[in-house]
């Protein structure tokens, strides 16, 4: 049962009863506070939630974008300490120092701190949020180091690495925090961290090296350390990933386990060498990301219905289609942790496996023993699964096991790289799949992309361009209880004026009609105008619906009819 303090967010009509209800079925399933469930929901902001909570506890309530932290108080809390505890000095009154938190009552913390910093602390209260922006904006003003710090030491002062000092960096160990390579990695890693990227991409060219994060899908450039960095740098984050060093003609992959503001992350590491050396992506895997709820997905009610009624099917296949970085495994995650109760059975093969489930059993492909999609599937079925999910349809084989095992009573999900919902059907044929057993199979298709959310700190309301309105048919209606949003661009967003990403959906439900046409081979655009006929919204319909409510913008639903995302 959720806090009684929760009950007065309904009792001021702030929130149904309802929504408590959802967020506490959510907290329950997921192992956390029902607060921090309304917060993932989106239906109590953090900053009401913390005021909310200071009140009813008695604790004193801090407005850190409002507090001026001054240099003197950031000195008294070491930044390790700061970052891993997520807390930050605010004042200091009668000798004792006031540190800010997100939850006063952890005791646990509060001692650590009082022991560590051998001083008397008063916990006062601040969302987690403004205390870690705080902590980005405080401790980057000092003297430690930052990337950008580290790569003018290594420009100002021409160092030429020897062949004996590479090496040491490479085999460097893993706690040798002295090693300025070391370092720079680590900084790297953390500042990606920080800005919410989701990649980070290290290239060579002639005369320089390049690194970008990509936040919130789009790639921003940071830093370009000198050329002869690479060698360094490769080779520590190959040592970090379990990759051999002295290949360096053919594509590598690895896996980075790191730590990093209090979070343990994976990395994916990818290496491939180019004309100028080698090239370097590392995937960042945050495991908070697959933890969304179905509701915080971007669905709207209609989506949302159906969505739940589709997991819920005792049998059958459901795909989700888009390109790579769409967000499909998230979604599917987010459905395998609804459905991931202890009288089901979960299997999934995947290619690699991303994220760890608890409770979920995990299978990857090793294409090189010969363990494929295929292979894994036939295995699973006699592992009396209730719920099966496929990573990937590629092959004909593959999708010919998916649907065997729909047909015999398992509930499947999968994916395929289509553009839009009505061409997965066709891709499925195409591959050589009898048209039959797609039409008694496949029970729902899902398209989805990501746009971008408007900052919910610098967003403003604003009056679209009329040619925008009328390229994505904005009907009068439809402007008339409009509420378009944009963002300014702020610190909080880095000055793009998004912050984050939202799914859009375009969903497909199987009906006798479209079965029908399926069992035909009718081309796409027949099964697209049916499924029309039968109510559904395209991905440019739904992203413009949430640019009505001021969720995106209408460039970004521009950008989706254009194919430019």
């Amino acid at each position: 049962m959720a806090g009684d303090w929760l009950q007065q967010f309904v009792d001021d009509g702030t929130i149904s009863a309802d929504q408590l209800r959802e967020a506490e079925e959510m907290a329950s399933s997921l192992g956390i506070a029902v607060e921090s469930a309304l917060v993932k929901l989106e239906y109590v902001g953090e900053a009401r939630l913390a005021q909310a909570k200071s009140q009813e506890f008695g604790y004193e309530f801090v407005d850190l974008e409002e507090t001026e932290i001054s240099q003197s108080m950031v000195e008294l809390v070491p930044e390790s300490v700061a970052r891993e505890n997520i807390v930050i000095p605010v004042a200091e009154e009668g000798g004792r120092l006031k540190i800010a938190c997100e939850d006063p009552m952890n005791f646990d913390v509060m001692q650590k701190l009082q022991f560590i910093l051998n001083r008397d602390i008063e916990m006062v209260m601040a969302p987690k949020e403004s205390i870690l922006t705080a902590i980005n904006r405080s401790y980057g003003q000092t003297e430690t180091e930052s990337v950008d710090s580290m790569l003018m030491e290594f420009t100002e002062t021409a160092i030429d690495f020897t062949e004996t000092e590479l090496s040491e960096a490479a085999t460097a160990a893993e706690d040798d925090e002295s090693s300025p390579i070391v370092r720079l990695v680590n900084l790297i890693i953390t500042e990606a961290v920080n800005m919410r990227a989701s990649d980070i991409h290290i290239e060579p060219f002639e005369d320089r090296v390049r690194i970008r994060y990509r936040i919130d899908g789009v790639l921003i450039e940071r830093d370009a350390p000198p050329r002869r960095l690479l060698g360094a740098l490769t080779s520590r984050i190959k040592v970090m990933g379990n990759i051999d060093i002295a290949e360096k003609r053919r594509p590598q992959d690895g896996r980075i386990k790191t730590r990093t503001g209090g979070k343990d992350f994976d990395l994916r590491v990818s290496v491939m060498p180019t004309n100028h050396g080698q090239g370097i992506v590392l995937r960042i895997l945050d495991r908070d990301n697959i933890k969304v709820g179905i509701r915080n997905l971007g669905f709207s009610e209609d989506n949302y219905r159906k969505f739940q009624q589709i997991i819920r099917r005792p049998n059958g296949i459901f795909l989700v289609t888009g390109p790579t970085g769409s967000g499909k495994t998230t979604t599917l995650y987010s459905a395998l942790g609804e459905l991931n109760r202890p009288d089901r059975k979960i299997i999934t093969a995947e290619d690699p496996v991303e994220y760890y489930l608890p409770g979920i059993n995990q299978v990857e492909v090793k294409a090189k023993i010969g363990l494929n999609f295929s292979r894994i599937v036939r295995a699973m079925l006699r592992q009396a699964p209730n719920v099966i999910l496929v990573g990937e349809i590629r092959d004909t084989e593959t999708a010919d096991m998916a649907i065997q095992a729909s047909l015999t009573g398992h509930l499947v999900f999968s994916t395929l790289h289509t553009n839009d919902a009505p061409s997965s059907i066709t891709r499925l044929i195409d591959m050589g799949v009898q048209p039959f057993l797609v039409a008694s199979s496949v029970m729902a298709i899902m398209a989805q992309r990501l746009v971008r959310v408007v900052c919910s700190k610098c967003g403003e309301p604003y009056q679209p361009d009329p040619t925008e309105l009328e390229e994505l048919e904005v009907t009068e209606e439809q402007l008339s209880d409009a509420s378009f949003q944009r963002g300014k661009g702020c610190n909080y967003c880095q000055h793009t004026g998004f912050h984050g990403r939202k799914a859009v959906f375009e969903m497909m439900l199987m009906n006798s009609t479209i079965r029908e046409m399926t069992f035909r081979s009718e081309p796409t655009q027949n099964l697209r105008r049916q499924a029309r006929l039968f109510g559904m919204k395209t991905l440019v319909e739904d992203a413009v619906d949430k640019a009505l409510l001021g969720t995106t913008t209408l460039s970004e639903a521009y950008k989706l009819r254009t194919g430019s995302h």
